[in-house]
């Protein structure tokens, strides 16, 4: 009979305690079939409360150091027969389901119990499927703990590539546990990264998918690997270019969810190697560049566009205005009247005020020096918030909307972006027709605010060019990363799912508007051009060509705004959307090439009928109900909780896209009301209401 070994505070003891399980229970353990059926006469012999409810899981955390106890003398007594240690295991594996639970059987490293077992072959699939229960349910902790285990797996995936069983329950554990480790915006812990192997982890999930043999469950895992390992393990996904060619594919399949998942994989992929785009503009280099003569190709353009309306026309005129305004105050030391003059520079133009001084030379050394003209102010940027003090002096309606125009743009220049937003949420409650402050409030880090201030900005009636394309691409932006966050976190038929396509149905319309409006030297014609190329791709799919040639046009338009850049002295920069739509289309063909066929594959299999993102296993090794019972809770002892299912995404018609936009200013929301008269148009707010009135009053009537 086997022996214990306790210590106590006197001398050692050798306590002889028999086998909990007695020797019936043991015989209907071995001639029971199927690890289902092992479970329930462990649970019974346990006398365990039913640990399918909260009620049975509440129980055994109330007397969890008897229950665990319990269970590990007989795992260890039992440890040769291995029905009984798995079915220990199956227990264990349903007690995770409780978050406090898992964090004491964590405490009781009940996961290195686990590995021996999946080297048996009768005990590996439930080991798999208990750590699968365990990482889906699962916590940080949990989820780290069990993705130390990845080279073991990765070594069973390698020793048999044959067993779907295998590869679909390690793919899913894989998933959760080292999602966990690198899903996250922080940077992870590279120690543990390192002990991932995440090379080998890319390569072999990337090659599984190119099975025919694939299953939906491991195929929706398998993806979610590789999308959540873009944006810290970059340089191993690069190294793989059958990765990068998958899920460039992917931008091409029928499922609009599949698409963006993919697309904000390729996003992520390019996010530590882009550059920031250049906000700053020096006006000697526009002036260097006009002083030589264009190329023809961007004559034709300027002069098709015409020369006065293009931006560096503009840009050029308002800096000799600025610099006239600037002596001009030396002389008469109006601030009032400056204040107007740059109010009006600062609508025409983003470089509207140039950072100079007063200055003279001195005649000894021949060095300019400061100069002191009398005025509150030397250098040319700090006379504006004295020109502000002037303006709101006299108090007029013309000007406290210059006033705000000028103490707006003082806050930019200093970037203070997030103090001229909260001026400009203040200002639209005082003139809510000033275009400028929606554009200074879409600035700001707040996407969906920025996106509702932008669309609302688009819809006033006195604008100027300046203001209209920028509103236009900030528009443009925060829609499409809203739409792309929506997309790849919707379900069928979900709100966020209509709403995402509205989203990003919005960010392609605006940037066609902008890129047919806006004059063609317009230094966000190539950021434009990136979204409105991305956005398309990634709305038709499929629709377009395996050579997209219906883009043609834009791809031109694209080398001639980098034209236009190169030529002005600042080369595009490497931003995340250019080096992310320069990947998808460089990579396009190839990726039809040698992935068409899977992607085809992939269309073709009926996800509408996926399990959940955990999921039951699909190989009959496995589901011999085990895994329903893992997967079976119920909340309150009530009816069991359907948990919620991964479809296949329904083309969504373009009145219901119209459901989420507001009827008077476009803005896509979930949360619109509805016109009390005639139930039919949306609004975001009383303002659109009221503003819309005039337009929809004949048409509220008559379906009231």
């Amino acid at each position: 009979m086997p022996r214990k070994v306790v210590k106590r505070n006197g001398p050692t003891q050798v306590i002889n305690r028999p086998n909990p399980l007695p020797e019936a229970v043991l015989n209907e353990i071995e001639n029971a079939e199927g690890w289902a059926s092992v479970v329930h006469i462990l649970c019974d012999s346990f006398k365990l409360p039913d640990l399918t409810k909260r009620s049975g899981l509440k129980k055994i955390y109330l007397r969890f150091n008897e229950t665990y106890n319990m269970l590990d003398d007989a795992y260890v007594k039992n440890a040769g027969n291995i029905k009984v240690t798995g079915g220990i295991v199956g227990i264990w594996a349903k007690m995770s389901a409780d978050a406090l639970l898992r964090d004491k059987l964590l405490k009781e490293a009940f996961v290195s119990k686990l590995v021996p077992l999946l080297d048996i072959p009768l005990t590996r699939y439930i080991v798999l499927q208990a750590l699968s229960t365990v990482t889906h349910h699962g916590g940080l902790v949990a989820r780290h703990e069990i993705a130390k285990l990845t080279p073991t797996l990765l070594r069973l995936l390698g020793e048999f590539p044959d067993d779907d069983a295998l590869t679909e329950l390690t793919t899913v554990i894989m998933f959760h546990a080292i999602g966990a480790v690198i899903g996250q915006e922080e940077d992870p812990d590279p120690q543990l990264l390192r002990r991932l192997d995440m090379r080998s982890v890319l390569k072999i999930t990337t090659d599984n998918l190119r099975k025919p043999s694939a299953s939906r469950l491991m195929i929706n895992h398998a993806m979610g690997i590789l999308n959540s390992a873009t944006l810290h393990c970059h340089k191993e996904c690069k190294a793989l270019p059958s990765l990068v060619t998958f899920l460039v594919a992917c931008v091409r399949g029928n499922d609009l969810i599949t698409r963006c998942n993919a697309l904000g994989g390729l996003i992520r992929l390019n996010y530590k190697e882009s550059e920031p785009d250049m906000r700053f503009y020096d006006p000697q280099k526009m002036i260097a560049a006009v002083q030589r003569r264009f190329p023809d190709e961007l004559v034709d353009n300027i002069m098709d566009y015409g020369l006065e309306r293009c931006d560096m026309m503009v840009t050029l005129q308002s800096t000799k205005s600025f610099q006239h305004a600037m002596m001009e105050v030396v002389r008469t030391h109006d601030l009032y009247s400056l204040g107007h003059t740059l109010a009006r520079l600062i609508l025409r133009t983003e470089f509207s005020v140039a950072d100079g001084m007063f200055e003279v030379q001195n005649e000894r050394t021949g060095k300019l020096e400061k100069m002191d003209v009398g005025l509150p102010f030397t250098m040319w940027s700090d006379a504006l918030p004295h020109c502000v003090r002037a303006l709101r002096g006299r108090g007029g309606k013309a000007d406290l909307d210059a006033a705000d125009v000028v103490e707006m743009k003082h806050y930019i220049m200093k970037q203070r972006v997030s103090d001229s937003v909260q001026i400009g949420l203040k200002v639209i409650e005082r003139n809510p027709q000033l275009a400028y402050a929606y554009y200074v409030i879409a600035l700001g880090a707040d996407t969906e605010r920025g996106l509702r201030c932008a669309k609302k900005g688009l819809k006033c009636k006195e604008t100027t060019p300046f203001v209209k394309n920028y509103l236009l691409w900030r528009a443009v932006e925060h829609a499409g990363n809203m739409g792309v966050t929506r997309l790849q976190e919707a379900t069928a038929g979900s709100k966020d799912y209509t709403e995402g396509l509205a989203f990003l149905t919005s960010s392609q319309e605006d940037a066609k508007r902008f890129i047919a409006e806006a004059p063609p030297d317009s230094r966000n014609m190539g950021t434009i051009l990136d979204w409105y190329i991305i956005c398309t791709i990634a709305l038709k799919g499929p629709e377009l060509s395996a050579d997209l040639h219906e883009l043609n046009d834009y791809f031109k338009k694209v080398e001639l705004a980098d034209r236009f850049a190169n030529f002005f002295g600042y080369p595009p920069k490497q931003t995340q959307m250019r080096l992310t739509r320069e990947l998808i289309v460089s990579n396009y063909p190839a990726a039809m090439k040698s992935w068409g066929a899977v992607i085809s594959r992939f269309d073709t299999m009926d996800l509408n009928t996926e399990p959940d993102a955990h999921g039951t296993p699909s190989s009959d090794k496995v589901f011999d109900g085990l895994a329903a019972w893992l997967d079976d809770l119920h909340v309150d002892d009530g009816p069991a909780v359907e948990q919620q299912r991964h479809c296949v995404h329904p083309r969504v018609s373009p009145n219901s896209v119209s459901l989420y936009r507001c009827s008077y200013c476009g803005n896509p929301s979930a949360v619109l009301r509805k016109c009390g008269g005639c139930g039919k148009t949306r609004y975001c707010d009383q303002s659109c209401q009221k503003s819309h009135w005039s337009e929809h009053k004949r048409a509220c009537k008559a379906n009231a």
